[in-house]
């Protein structure tokens, strides 16, 4: 392969919201939510007409997940107990949507560290677990802002595995010589699909946007991530689902609003997912002619600390320290697709030239992402 068509990462950007609630913060509203429902249902309790509910704790969260605050787009609607869901409010279409416009921001800042304008890049993939409208794709959008009037861009859905799945479409563009220049935009508003009111899935989800300059090697930077190769893998399960979608409108006797939220079955997740991606992970090294012990770091998605624990220790043979693998789930939350590249976006410029690492998803799908990746310079 010519560096023509050697897909490296040239560069990384990253939008963060103004926006953090904490754990403390987040249980207070909770909490009262729980108080106002079992004191207005007392009655209907009593006679075990209704499920009475249960209080969160800053403990039980950080157990159960290692997450100790998340930043989000709308902060006070989220803690009202009235409320318990952000407020965005809607844009006339002459305006840029919101999607789009965190998007935006993330691209321009993996542009400006490349030392890329807009005009240099063929394509925008806007690949993410939710998005804002079916049409005219968000990607579009992104491109028409950025100023792109050639090239093309489209939307993608893989939910948390939507930034790898677009890393290997891109790099596949650029093995073809479709293109040269490639961003891939994971605009994740993860606190729109979450169920504040659920005390088993609260606190999960939190707000950001991530992007990855995917290129030909010949025209990269000095300091680039080239991508030894990469591998998908897809699995149906329902164990991890969101049934919102424009055939709601087509059932309204269906009330229930919560089947159309986040949802999991959280116990099975952790059962099922641990082995597959560790196990995939492992085949892929050995495809490669990589040890255990040339996986500088680990990128991994940050939905939950154990999961990515038991990840790492299947994967490098010993549990991983920190620098083995980063986290970045105690400050951002899980933030779907963007998690790793997040931990890859903040924990990558201390390695040293001919470092190998792994940037890895896993989710709902089941999905599941590797790039394994090689620093250079």
């Amino acid at each position: 392969m010519t560096d023509s068509n050697t897909p490296v990462i040239s560069s990384t950007g990253l939008f963060t919201p103004e926006n953090s609630i904490s754990n403390e913060e987040l249980v207070a509203s909770f909490n009262s939510y729980v108080d106002l429902h079992n004191r207005d249902n007392a009655e209907a309790i009593a006679a075990g007409n209704v499920e009475e509910l249960q209080h969160s704790s800053v403990e039980f969260i950080e157990k159960a997940s290692g997450i100790k605050s998340r930043f989000v787009l709308s902060k006070d609607p989220i803690l009202d107990p009235e409320t318990m869901c952000p407020r965005l409010p809607e844009r006339p279409n002459e305006e840029i949507s919101i999607l789009a416009e965190i998007g935006v921001k993330a691209a321009k800042q993996a542009l400006e560290s490349a030392g890329r304008k807009p005009e240099d890049v063929d394509a925008v993939l806007c690949a993410c677990s939710n998005l804002q409208r079916a049409y005219p794709a968000i990607a579009v959008e992104i491109q028409d802002a950025l100023g792109m009037e050639d090239g093309f861009g489209f939307d993608m859905n893989v939910a948390c595995s939507s930034a790898t799945f677009g890393i290997q479409t891109a790099a596949d563009y650029i093995r073809s010589g479709s293109a040269k220049s490639v961003l891939v935009i994971n605009p994740e508003i993860c606190s729109g699909h979450l169920n504040w009111r659920d005390r088993d899935s609260h606190f999960i989800f939190g707000d950001v946007a991530t992007a990855i300059l995917i290129e030909a090697k010949d025209i990269a930077p000095d300091k680039h991530w080239e991508i030894i190769g990469t591998k998908l893998k897809t699995q149906f399960s329902n164990n991890i689902r969101n049934n919102f979608g424009f055939l709601n409108r087509t059932h309204p006797e269906s009330r229930d609003e919560d089947d159309k939220l986040f949802i999991q079955e959280g116990r099975k997740v952790f059962k099922e997912v641990v082995p597959m991606v560790a196990n995939m992970i492992v085949e892929q090294a050995e495809r490669f002619g990589l040890e255990s012990s040339d996986l500088r770091r680990l990128w991994l998605h940050q939905a939950n600390a154990g999961m990515n624990r038991l990840i790492a220790q299947r994967v490098l043979g010993h549990e991983a320290n920190d620098d083995e693998s980063p986290t970045v789930l105690d400050t951002y939350a899980n933030t779907s697709s963007a998690g790793s590249i997040i931990a890859f976006h903040k924990h990558s410029e201390d390695l040293s030239d001919g470092d190998i690492g792994l940037i890895c998803s896993f989710g709902a799908g089941y999905s599941a992402g590797t790039v394994f990746i090689r620093k250079n310079g």
